[in-house]
């Protein structure tokens, strides 16, 4: 078994090349990768990257680099190296019965390995149970006449093969856009399971699937694909072929190396993490919780808290930050953003939620002329008020299971 070099860096963090195996080589494959997103993944220094909110894994000529989320930099890195697969679980971004993502550090499993693992699976299991046929038009040459005769091909191709028929006909078999797609992530998982404990499986899965054209598949064809009722089965294996085609490079680096990202974006992972905590935490309850409400702001603008809750009359708004706040301080531009949530939604408490060790704040007042909510009666006033709370993300080795009930605690709601 080929033994892949892995380097284990942390969000925000540097990475020089000469450290840990990472090569020139290296570095220009991620600066390229970089590029095409726009500049969102990592910060070029000298010789070297630095890392933003994304984390995951790269793989690319042999070498794994898993960034892992770190919300304090003063904690023992062990403590955050299972979180991300944690929080994937927690949010239903990967299926907790995933062998892999069960026994990750039993295995010492990196996330595309759990992905790759669960998607060969799934495959399978399509396989197993019989894949589907469509009808498609075909346009070749037959020994029986069939179809429509293409005079043109036909005189082209069989001027001395008077036997043979150029036609265009229907077949009704595998060999359709939505086994072409998954037969390209397999081919791609192919290349990198080589070696590894998961070849013997990608082998065995490639082996049994049915022979299909091999095209080239873009963002556009991935999209215009639909499932009906005959194809639902299929629906956990095209959105893991769909995240597998979309993150590979293979020409990133000039056609030298072939490269895979898988890469999260914690700032959304954490409010996606918090809203469904707050969920569990208000199941059964007169708490209402909803996540990305929009209203118009100006013009084709709009404003979107991360998390609203409702209680009666009251209502209540919290922005997640995936970061320590400056000098334990909310920046001024946070605290404007709260208060125009605030007057939007006629909320009286708003709260910027960080990640961190849990600390008690008090609600202030916002130093502005009051509110009207209906009329000029100034009973009807909106006092609007905001805190920064902090919560643990983990609880010893495992997330917090109190986080969602915490939340509610800071904002007094029972």
């Amino acid at each position: 078994m080929t033994t892949r070099k892995t380097i284990s860096v942390f969000e925000h963090q540097r990475l020089y090349v000469g450290e840990h195996g990472f090569k020139q080589t290296h570095l220009d494959a991620l600066l390229k990768l970089n590029e095409y997103h726009e500049g969102n993944y990592f910060e070029p220094i000298a010789k070297g990257v630095k890392f933003n909110q994304y984390v995951g894994v790269i793989q690319v000529d042999g070498l794994t680099i898993e960034i892992h989320p770190k919300a304090d930099k003063d904690d023992d890195d062990n403590k955050w190296k299972g979180v991300l697969i944690k929080m994937l679980k927690a949010c239903g971004q990967l299926k907790a019965e995933s062998s892999g993502a069960a026994h990750v550090k039993r295995q010492h499993l990196n996330l595309l390995e759990v992905y790759f693992e669960l998607y060969l699976l799934e495959v399978e299991v399509l396989i197993r149970k019989g894949l589907i046929k469509k009808y498609r038009k075909q346009t070749h040459n037959t020994k029986a006449l069939k179809g429509k005769l293409e005079f043109a091909g036909h005189i082209r191709h069989n001027a001395v093969h008077k036997e043979r028929f150029y036609t265009t006909h229907q077949v009704y078999d595998p060999n359709h856009l939505l086994h072409q797609v998954l037969h390209k992530a397999l081919t791609i998982v192919n290349q990198f399971t080589m070696g590894t404990r998961l070849n013997d499986l990608s082998n065995r899965v490639l082996l049994n699937f049915p022979k299909v054209d091999s095209k080239t598949i873009t963002a556009q064809q991935l999209q215009s694909i639909s499932l009906n009722r005959k194809s639902s089965s299929y629906n956990e294996a095209l959105e893991l072929a769909r995240l597998i085609i979309l993150n590979y490079s293979p020409d990133i680096s000039s056609g030298k190396e072939k490269m895979l990202s898988l890469l999260f974006d914690m700032n959304v992972l954490w409010e996606s993490y918090i809203l469904k905590q707050l969920q569990k935490a208000c199941y059964g309850k007169d708490i209402a919780v909803s996540g990305q409400e929009s209203t118009s702001f100006w013009g084709s603008n709009s404003l979107r808290p991360d998390v609203v809750l409702r209680q009666g009359d009251n209502t209540y708004i919290i922005d997640t930050k995936w970061k320590r706040p400056h000098r334990s301080s909310a920046s001024v531009n946070d605290l404007r953003q709260m208060y125009t949530y605030c007057r939007f939604w006629n909320a009286e408490k708003a709260m910027l939620l960080y990640p961190g060790q849990r600390s008690e704040n008090r609600f202030r007042s916002y130093l502005t002329d009051d509110y009207i909510k209906d009329g000029d009666d100034n009973h009807n006033a909106i006092d609007h008020q905001c805190k920064m709370g902090f919560v643990e993300v983990m609880e010893g080795d495992a997330l917090n299971p109190n986080l969602g009930v915490e939340i509610l605690d800071m904002l007094f709601l029972r």
